[in-house]
């Protein structure tokens, strides 16, 4: 049970710091003068979290077949 709620609370974390990246990353993108260097860094750490919450996820609620 501890072990559960460790992990739920480190995927609310992975979840709120990739909510994060996107609006950043939006916000570069809305800029005229982007980094793009900046930019493709950004896009690589969210899709890098995006994976672990998947992994995360599963591990937390997996799929059973009924």
């Amino acid at each position: 049970m501890e072990e559960e709620l460790a992990l739920i609370k480190k995927l609310e974390a992975l979840t709120l710091h990739h909510q994060e990246l996107d609006a950043m990353i939006d916000k570069l993108n809305a800029d005229k003068f982007r980094d793009d260097f900046q930019l493709h860094r950004l896009k690589k750490e969210k899709l890098q979290l995006r994976d672990e919450i998947s992994k995360l996820q599963d591990a937390l609620y997996p799929d059973i077949i009924a």
